[in-house]
């Protein structure tokens, strides 16, 4: 098939979905299919942020990358762009001929696919990878939350409402939807994780703390700094956590514009010898850090699945999370521990519970890499392959 990939947010940026659509594009190309990846044009500074070459990503000999024009726009990761939607690019897609439209985001390059899909005919399906009201919340510092937040959720629902089919990667946000009036056929599919980069230590874990400088006892997330990741209260719980495991310490990987808060945090509470910020890491270098870590840890209230949580269980790493939205669903109890929202007590006493426990961490570990591979690549790019036949099957009837 020939498959047209939209999304708003790419590589450089760091995020769950530019980090999702590169690795389905790469397992698509590798299966046989030509893949369009429709992306933002990136600026030299972006590459600079995320410590990565200035060159584009090679996802395979049968993926391409359409970069269309851009501009800066604010945010946490300093790398979002925006492309200011014209209504003209259907021409580009026409060239490329797809048989199928994705669209994983809502915003310029969304709407210029629902345009495309309207002048050529040809089947859109779309992801929504987002926690709308949440992110709604978020970003409204200057309006009122509540009403920015339902037309947020009405404006993201009237969009999806044009695809022939919807994918959400956990059942929170479907069910979000439809309360708000999602009315075409929907299903949870996951987000891929790459297992071969993502995997156990295989008995050099001792090795990798030595090299890269980790505690016996060490915890770590990944992703942006950004609010409502609430990186501050796995902080706050750092103080707890030392009193009852001094070796502790906390590895950050990511960048965001929360560092310089959550480094004035770890002041006040003289924690900064337990905190360590590891910058923006390859994918290698991260499945690395996972492996020399204990436990993943995340008090985010915004995740739609959480490809980072994936990532460390393929790795072989319990979480300890909040009883939240995705969360609820990609954390079961043989994987690890959630905790109420906002309570750095209660993440606290759940770390120095699985620290002070191997037996346990490690039991709970193999449980989550089990549960991690029902999400590697090629499973969920058959799944996709599924989807899309049907979508272009109902498209022909109809």
């Amino acid at each position: 098939m020939r498959i047209a990939l939209c999304t708003d947010f790419f590589y450089p940026e760091l995020g769950g979905v530019q980090d999702s659509v590169a690795l389905l594009a790469k397992t698509l190309g590798a299966r046989g299919h030509q893949v369009m990846i429709y992306a933002p044009r990136a600026a030299a500074r972006d590459y600079a942020v995320a410590n990565s070459p200035n060159k584009e990503l090679d996802l395979g000999s049968n993926v391409k990358i359409c970069r269309l024009f851009s501009v800066s726009v604010p945010s946490d990761t300093g790398q979002s762009r925006f492309v200011v939607p014209t209504f003209t690019r259907w021409r580009e897609f026409r060239v490329f001929q797809p048989d199928v439209i994705h669209t994983n985001t809502f915003f310029g390059i969304g709407l210029e696919a629902m345009w495309a899909r309207k002048k050529l005919k040809v089947p859109l399906v779309g992801t929504n990878h987002f926690a709308v009201g949440e992110y709604a919340v978020a970003i409204s510092k200057r309006l009122n939350p509540k009403i920015f937040s339902k037309w947020a959720l009405k404006a993201v629902v009237w969009y999806y409402n044009h695809c022939d089919f919807l994918s959400a990667p956990s059942r929170s946000v479907i069910e979000e939807m439809q309360s708000w009036g999602l009315r075409i056929r929907s299903d949870v599919v996951s987000n891929p994780i790459d297992t071969e980069v993502f995997h156990p230590p295989d008995g050099e874990k001792d090795i990798l703390k030595k090299k890269l400088g980790f505690s016996g006892s060490t915890f770590i997330y990944a992703g942006k700094f950004s609010p409502e990741k609430y990186v501050d209260v796995l902080v706050r719980a750092l103080p707890m956590v030392a009193r009852e495991v001094p070796d502790v310490q906390f590895m950050l990987a990511g960048h965001g514009s929360e560092k310089a808060h959550l480094e004035n945090i770890a002041r006040e509470l003289g924690v900064s010898k337990h905190l360590r910020f590891m910058g923006t890491l390859s994918k290698p270098d991260l499945a690395e850090a996972y492996r020399a870590a204990d436990i993943f840890s995340s008090a985010s209230t915004s995740e739609t699945q959480s490809l980072v949580l994936l990532q460390a269980y393929a790795c072989g790493l319990p979480a300890v999370a909040v009883r939240w939205r995705a969360f609820k669903e990609y954390v079961p109890a043989d994987c690890g521990f959630l905790a109420e929202p906002y309570k750095s007590d209660d993440i606290a006493s759940k770390l120095v519970r699985l620290l002070r426990d191997r037996s346990l961490r490690e039991q709970m570990g193999t449980r989550a890499r089990d549960f991690a591979l029902a999400f590697s690549a090629d499973s969920v790019a058959v799944r996709w392959e599924t989807i899309y036949r049907s979508a272009s099957e109902e498209v022909k009837r109809a």
